[in-house]
């Protein structure tokens, strides 16, 4: 790869707090090194269709406070044609876009690595609420959307508190515990059910609120990954059981939004600033990562195949918190 004139840059999937973050980072780095950068909006579906935006870097400017994603963000079925995917390769060439800085999650990325095989360079910059891309240790918007949720509940167990009540909250995370479990144990839940553990109602739910009622505690808070079950079927089979009427509390979207966490902008910042160099120092075709802390670089195809596991040890930790005792959990 030569020497690049001119990359574009675009939001894809779910939105998460941090984005902007990295469209502010990436434009800035881009005309910092020479580079031309165009907004892509409304994702690979914009890319099909043409529709972008000239960034400047007085555009991007005050975009590191502000939640969601000015360049919007869709998810296209045209793109995963090859018919789609072709129409987005002429955009490119219309445009005289060299490369293009895709953030998002694993599907952003499956597009990515499709693209690049067409011969358009991409680097991905992962930034999902969920945290669940396997080949980074953290994604853009995962802490914002903990802290939005830790804020609600805290004020959940106010009222819950107040009546005595038993209070299940569902949280986002996919098909994947991160969120709920890291929520879980900073609330102080009474159980949190994650996606990556076979429930066993009695023990995992019904024996924690009566360890807690015998605790002397008149209140109950239980966190629910939404890829673990119904928070609402729970909620009734816990008034079937034990006879408490429990309320339930649908979280969803509100933990996308908001403004970005330090940490999100931090990391936003660096993961954006890398993507760039990437590509001004002739290298392509990547994910931009956290690993122990630092910046690393990752071919697509190999990013893709990588896994990641909710951390045992922090389900041990959170339980001994709630109960002085850890439960064996050996079929996570």
């Amino acid at each position: 790869m030569g020497k690049i004139k001119r990359i574009g840059v675009l939001t894809s999937g779910g939105d998460a707090p941090g984005m902007n973050a990295v469209v502010r980072a990436v434009t800035r780095t881009a005309l910092a090194n020479g580079i031309d950068c165009i907004g892509i909006r409304r994702g690979w579906q914009g890319l099909i269709n043409g529709d972008f935006i000239q960034l400047s870097r007085a555009s991007v400017g005050h975009l590191l406070s502000k939640g969601g994603t000015i360049l919007y963000t869709a998810r296209s079925e045209e793109f995963m044609t090859e018919a789609g995917r072709q129409k987005a390769v002429y955009t490119c060439k219309m445009l005289g876009l060299e490369g293009i800085v895709a953030i998002g999650g694993d599907g952003t990325f499956r597009g990515a690595l499709e693209l690049s095989r067409l011969g358009v360079p991409v680097v991905g910059v992962p930034a999902t609420i969920d945290n669940d891309v396997g080949c980074t240790n953290y994604t853009i918007g995962f802490d914002s959307a903990c802290n939005t949720a830790i804020e609600c509940i805290d004020k959940l167990r106010d009222t819950m508190q107040s009546h005595e009540r038993c209070s299940v909250v569902e949280v986002m995370g996919r098909n994947a515990g991160f969120l709920a479990l890291y929520v879980g144990t900073a609330v102080g839940a009474t159980a949190v059910l994650v996606p990556e553990h076979k429930m066993n109602f009695e023990e995992d739910v019904l024996e924690r609120i009566r360890e807690s009622r015998l605790a002397g505690y008149t209140h109950f808070m239980i966190v629910v990954a939404e890829g673990a079950g119904n928070a609402f079927e729970i909620g009734d089979r816990i008034k079937e059981a034990l006879g408490i009427n429990p309320r339930v509390t649908i979280l969803g979207h509100i933990q996308r939004g908001g403004a970005p966490t330090g940490r999100d902008r931090e990391t936003a910042t660096r993961m954006g600033f890398y993507a760039v160099q990437a590509f001004a120092e002739g290298r392509g075709n990547c994910i931009i990562a956290t690993q122990e802390g630092s910046i690393v670089e990752l071919p697509i195809e190999e990013a893709l195949t990588r896994t990641k596991h909710l951390q045992m040890d922090r389900y041990k930790i959170m339980q001994v918190m709630q109960f002085g005792t850890s439960h064996p959990f050996d079929e996570f």
